[in-house]
């Protein structure tokens, strides 16, 4: 139920819009003073605030003001006797939902007062929303204590509150759109938009419509005129993930941004001017590729005022352990596969990995133990096969049973397995044993 306060110092008035109010089905409170009315906010945490204008202690009108710095998801209606467009003005300035006349518009309040409502619970979903946004975009969403993290993590915090362009590098699925959102969500340009483009998912003609936009009939197909993706980051952040694989006669049009804030839309003969600040990403090593004449060393010195180098998994110690413990408790979840036990050589088997595509391979083997896992129990035998034979023969290399006959069956029967896909019938056939006996073998191996 929706709570209304109702401020005003006749209590009559007070009495009969309360009455109105809770015959609509409000919890309504009342005051008939500023002081006691921020006190009733205080305790009765109501969402609208309905107030006369001229109070004993003060003015409503600058009532508006306390209260939206008091508790700035509530929206306020005054009600004034005698109405000047001045105070009105003032009124909406501060903060007010509106500003109307007593007696001309009550046959108003009842209405006004439903929207009222409904924005005053749009606000708190909206903070509600900020507040997730921002913990799933901000550093502590960045997973792992390995000191070569945390390096590149503080060099991140530094950086996120200025307007330098960053250049993030390291392998594919070390995780730079993380980075990138969570130096764009922890900078002022937070409440703007972040807008990434992946630059070689483009052909060149593509990419360049898609970053600057164009000009109705500027080529075939150009209906009209379309913003680019620049303009679309205006005054947030743009994400030009593998940057090395731009085209490089747009290379030009990137760094003339950088330097001037404007570019020429195709077929515009003006330049549109933005505010963007520029975070890029590559897996390529830059300076070998200015050498060979597919990168601008100019753009490089540009884009590169502020280099971060995240790391690659496997230069990262006990790093799997936490990522690997998140991503079973995020799928878990989504896949409605709860799961109550890990096993360590789960967990050993992962670190054994050299884990090329890094967190994005890490991430998509997590999803799929969760899915073929038939217990509430993840251990190897739920793991890819190849990450099973890895771990199976790195274990056994250290123990005395490696040479025992079972030791070499079992890794003979992974790696059949693991030729046929997984198809049992087939390697059975080209094991020359039962499908029955495979099965049992299976199981006794834990393959």
């Amino acid at each position: 139920m929706s709570k209304i306060l109702v401020v005003d110092d006749e209590v009559q008035i007070r009495t009969l819009l309360s009455r109105m109010l809770e015959l609509e089905g409000y919890e309504v409170c009342q005051a008939g003073d500023c002081r006691t009315a921020l006190k009733q906010l205080e305790f009765q945490s109501p969402d609208v605030v309905l107030c006369d204008v001229f109070l004993p202690d003060g003015n409503g009108v600058d009532l508006v003001s306390s209260v939206k710095k008091t508790a700035p998801n509530v929206e306020i209606i005054l009600l004034t006797a005698h109405g000047n467009i001045p105070d009105g003005v003032q009124a909406i300035k501060n903060g007010a939902f509106d500003y109307i006349t007593k007696g001309d518009d009550n046959n108003k309040i009842i209405p006004l007062v439903s929207r009222a409502v409904e924005k005053a619970r749009m606000n708190v979903r909206l903070e509600k929303l900020e507040k997730k946004v921002g913990h799933t975009y901000s550093f502590d969403s960045v997973l792992g204590d390995s000191k070569a993290l945390k390096d590149a993590v503080s060099l991140a915090q530094k950086v996120s509150g200025t307007d330098v362009p960053v250049l993030l590098t390291g392998e594919t699925g070390t995780g730079k759109e993380v980075f990138a959102q969570a130096i764009h969500y922890n900078s002022k340009r937070a409440k703007q938009n972040f807008v990434a483009v992946n630059c070689s998912s483009f052909s060149k003609e593509l990419l360049e419509s898609e970053m600057f936009g164009h000009k109705a009939g500027s080529f075939t197909g150009a209906l009209k005129d379309k913003k680019g993706l620049f303009e679309e980051a205006d005054n947030g952040t743009i994400f030009l993930d593998e940057i090395g694989e731009m085209a490089f006669e747009l290379q030009a049009k990137l760094l003339r941004i950088l330097e001037t804030g404007e570019y020429i839309k195709i077929g515009d003969t003006k330049p549109t001017r933005v505010n963007v600040r520029v975070v890029a990403a590559t897996n390529r090593n830059l300076p070998e590729e200015i050498t060979a004449g597919r990168f601008r060393e100019d753009l490089f010195y540009r884009l590169s005022v502020f280099q971060i180098h995240l790391p690659p998994l496997r230069e990262r110690p006990g790093d799997v352990r936490i990522l690997a413990k998140a991503f079973v408790k995020d799928f878990s979840v989504r896949l409605a596969r709860p799961v109550t036990e890990i096993t360590p050589a789960f967990l050993e088997a992962l670190e054994q990995q050299p884990w090329k595509g890094n967190i994005r391979e890490l991430r998509n083997v997590i999803e799929r133990s969760l899915i073929v896992c038939e217990s509430e129990r993840l251990d190897v035998a739920d793991l890819p096969l190849d990450i099973q034979n890895t771990h199976y023969e790195q274990s056994d290399e250290t123990t005395p049973g490696s040479f025992e006959l079972s030791a070499m069956e079992r890794r003979h029967i992974a790696r059949v397995l693991e030729y046929t896909k997984g198809n049992k019938t087939e390697a059975a056939r080209l094991l020359k044993i039962g499908l029955t006996t495979l099965y049992r073998k299976i199981e006794e191996y834990g393959i």
